[in-house]
C-alpha cells in the first residue's frame, strides 16, 4: 500500500464530503442508470438514508486528497431466494475518483473493507458497467484466490453479475 494511503470510517460529521462526491459518482453512473440531475445540474442523493440503514461509511485517501468512497451495508434487500447466507455483506456503493483510478486505490479500499467484515461477501455490478465488472473481476479474484463465484442475476428489473466469495480477513492485494 503507498505510504500516503489511508482508509477513515466515517459517521454523519462527514455529509458534506460524501455529498460532494456522491455528485461525481451519480454523474458517471447517469450512464447506466436512470439517474436525473437536477435543475441546476447537480445530483441528488440522500444521504441520511446512509445512516437510517445502517451503511458503514469509508474514505479512501492519499495525503489529504479524499480519492474515493466505499458504503457496506447488509446484502438482504438482493438476496431474494438465494442461497447467500442472510448475514453476507453488501458492497452497496463503491467509487474512486477518475484521477485515481488505475493506480491500485480501489483494489486497497475493498480488501480493507473485506478484512474488516469477515464473512460472506456479495458484490454486485450492473452487467452493462463493464469497466466495473472488469474492475471487481479482477479485485475478487486477488482477493478470493479462486474461491469466489459468479453468476448472472436479473434483479429489481435489471440485469447484473453478481459475486460471491468469503472473507477471511487479513488478506493483502497482489501488487
Amino acid at each position: 500500500m503507498p505510504p500516503s494511503l489511508s482508509f477513515l470510517k466515517i459517521g454523519a460529521e462527514s455529509e458534506d464530503v460524501l455529498r460532494s462526491l456522491f455528485q461525481h459518482y451519480l454523474r458517471e453512473m447517469a450512464e447506466w442508470f436512470d439517474v436525473e440531475s437536477n435543475p441546476d445540474g447537480s445530483y441528488a442523493y440522500d444521504i441520511a438514508a446512509i445512516w437510517e440503514k445502517g451503511y458503514q461509511a469509508y474514505l479512501a485517501k492519499v495525503g489529504d486528497s479524499v480519492a474515493g468512497f466505499a458504503l457496506v451495508g447488509s446484502a438482504d434487500e438482493w438476496l431474494g431466494e438465494s442461497s447467500i447466507p442472510r448475514e453476507a455483506h453488501d458492497v452497496h456503493e463503491f467509487f474512486i475518483l477518475r484521477e485515481f483510478r488505475r493506480s491500485g486505490i480501489g483494489q486497497h479500499l475493498a480488501t480493507h473493507i473485506w478484512n474488516e467484515y469477515r464473512g460472506e461477501w456479495l458484490v454486485r455490478v450492473l452487467e452493462a458497467n463493464e469497466p466495473a465488472s472488469a474492475f471487481w473481476r479482477t479485485a475478487i479474484a486477488g482477493y478470493a484466490r479462486g474461491s469466489q463465484r459468479e453468476e448472472a442475476r436479473l434483479a429489481k428489473g435489471r440485469p447484473w453479475v453478481f459475486f460471491r466469495f468469503t472473507s477471511g480477513g487479513s488478506t493483502r492485494p497482489r501488487s
